[in-house]
Order: C-alpha cells, then sequence, then structure tokens
C-alpha cells in the first residue's frame, strides 16, 4: 500500500469513526448561565432520589461486625429514626451539592476541551483523543469538587451516624463544633484519600465512560444517533458498567475515608494507616468491602441517572443554533 493509499485510508477510518457518535455538545457551545441553573435544579433532584443508599453504605462502613449487614442496618435505622433516618445529614449534603457539582462540570467540560484540542493537534486519532481528554477532565473535576466535597462529606456523615443523645444539631452545629475541636484540619480530614481515591476513578470513569459508548453507538448505527431512546439507553449501560466497576476498585480506600471522617480526633488524629488496621483487624479484607452492595447499586444507578441527566443538560443548556 502506497503512502498516499494509507493516508486516505487512516482518514476515511477517523472519519468512519467520528460517524459512530452523534455530535457531542462541547464546553464553548454551551450558554453557561443555564447550564449552572438547571444544572443545580437536575443533580439536587438525583442526589435527593440516591442519598438513602449512601446512608446505609456509611452506615455499613463504621458499624463493627456482626452488625454490618444491609438488612440489619437498614432495619435499625428506621427503627430508630423512621424514613426520615434515611435522610439524616441530607441539608448539610445538599448544601455542598451545588458548589461542588458546578466545579465538577466546570473543570471536567474545560480540561476535555482544552485537552481534547491539544491531543488532536499532536495527532492522535479522535478515539485516543477523546479518551485521554475524559481521563485528564475526570481527575480535575475529582480534585477541584472535592476542595468544596470534603468538609460537606464530614459534616453530612457525622450526622449520618449519630445516634441518641445526639451530639450534633444539625449541620451548621456540626459545623461550628469540628471546627471547634480540629480546626480547618478537622473539616478537611481525609481530603488526601479522598483525592486517592477519586481522582484516579473520575478518570477511569470517564475514559471508560467514553470508550463503552463508541463501541455501543457503532454496535446501534448511525440511523439511531437522532433517537432519545436510543441515546438514554446506550448512556445508561455505559455509565452503569462504569460505574460499577469503579464502585468496586475503590471500595477499601472509600471505607477507609469514611472510618477517618467520622472518627473523633480526641488526643491523637487518626490517620490512614491506623484506619486500614483497624480495619484488617475487624474482619481481613472483607471489612475493606463492606457496604459494597448499596454502593455498587448507588454508584451504577447514580452513574447512569447522573450521566443522562448531564448528557440532557448540556442539549438543554446548548446556546441557539450550536447544534
Amino acid at each position: 500500500m502506497s503512502f498516499s493509499t494509507a493516508a486516505v485510508a487512516e482518514h476515511s477510518g477517523e472519519v468512519e469513526d467520528a460517524r459512530a457518535m452523534p455530535a457531542e455538545v462541547s464546553w464553548e457551545m454551551l450558554d453557561k448561565s443555564r447550564f449552572f441553573v438547571f444544572g443545580a435544579a437536575l443533580f439536587s433532584g438525583v442526589s435527593a432520589a440516591l442519598y438513602p443508599a449512601v446512608v446505609l453504605k456509611t452506615h455499613l462502613q463504621v458499624a463493627p461486625p456482626p452488625q454490618a449487614v444491609a438488612s440489619a442496618a437498614a432495619a435499625e435505622i428506621l427503627r430508630r429514626d423512621g424514613p426520615r433516618g434515611f435522610y439524616r445529614g441530607f441539608g448539610a449534603s445538599l448544601a455542598g451539592t451545588v458548589p461542588a457539582r458546578a466545579l465538577y462540570m466546570a473543570a471536567l467540560e474545560a480540561t476535555k476541551s482544552a485537552v481534547g484540542s491539544a491531543a488532536l493537534r499532536l495527532g492522535l486519532a479522535e478515539p485516543a483523543a477523546s479518551a485521554a481528554a475524559s481521563a485528564a477532565g475526570g481527575v480535575s473535576a475529582a480534585v477541584a469538587a472535592q476542595v468544596v466535597w470534603t468538609p460537606v462529606d464530614v459534616v453530612s456523615q457525622r450526622l449520618m451516624v449519630q445516634t441518641v443523645p445526639a451530639a450534633y444539631r444539625g449541620g451548621a452545629d456540626a459545623f461550628r463544633k469540628i471546627l471547634l475541636a480540629d480546626g480547618v484540619r478537622g473539616l478537611y480530614r481525609g481530603f488526601g484519600v479522598s483525592v486517592l481515591t477519586y481522582a484516579p476513578s473520575s478518570a477511569a470513569w470517564w475514559a471508560s465512560y467514553a470508550t463503552a459508548q463508541r463501541l455501543l453507538w457503532r454496535a446501534v448505527g448511525p440511523e439511531h444517533h437522532d433517537s432519545r431512546g436510543a441515546a438514554v439507553a446506550v448512556q445508561g449501560a455505559s455509565a452503569a458498567a462504569a460505574g460499577g466497576a469503579a464502585a468496586l476498585v475503590t471500595m477499601p480506600l472509600d471505607t477507609m475515608k469514611t472510618r477517618l471522617q467520622v472518627m473523633d480526633a480526641g488526643a491523637r488524629a487518626p490517620t490512614l494507616a491506623a484506619a486500614a488496621r483497624a480495619l484488617l483487624r475487624e474482619g481481613g479484607w472483607g471489612a475493606c468491602y463492606r457496604g459494597l452492595g448499596p454502593r455498587w447499586a448507588s454508584m451504577s444507578l447514580s452513574a447512569a441517572t447522573m450521566v443522562t441527566t448531564y448528557e440532557f443538560l448540556k442539549r438543554l443548556s446548548a446556546k441557539e443554533g450550536s447544534l
């Protein structure tokens, strides 16, 4: 095959691959005001729907054996607090969800756009450039969101697992008491391990999602690119698979992070190593996967819901005439 023939074949392969995906709404095509306002409303609703699974997962991660069973933990929450027990700490969590999601979405889209353009200029094929851009966007988004989300996580998790008599009267009271007892460091307890957990997980998730979506669209065919039903099915399936895999890989670090964030500092601040040793003493490596069922279900369902909502949000926020 001559050089010119090879070049033509490579170019036509890239064109064919590009046609295998519906047109994506880029960062530059978005009306940012609509994007953030609609995003805050949509993701607040999604967070409310998925919050009970987060509460159950958190209880399982901090409960000693033999209480660390999902059905027993759920029954205990209902017995002690009724259905409202599954929304303990939700106000504090929701207050942080809006700015954290805004930071996450802005960092994700801006990084994807910048890295994707740079990768294409460097000569990477479109699929590889898309995966690289998605991975880089996932890392920057996770790090940016944790700046806001870690203090919110610390406060909401303390509220989730507190027993009677309650140590905190609400999110503001918990924030004040943690700040007085441990300083700013107490509010950012687990920040390092959160970044270690979520940055690579987010990179792998977005890269896997981009790849899975490309493969599924290729199987579905370009004749269905304009079908809303096909778009939801492809996005949901790709996201659920990526979310389930990420939950499995990051579960041990997430369990240790949760232990760190709900432990009282006392005379000596807890460390990741101390949390890991305590877990291993309690139940070996199996203890690191407590709450995997609710977390796997939550992350898969959350991923499918969040991504279909997110893709809908981007199309809803596109500037006039950009699509």
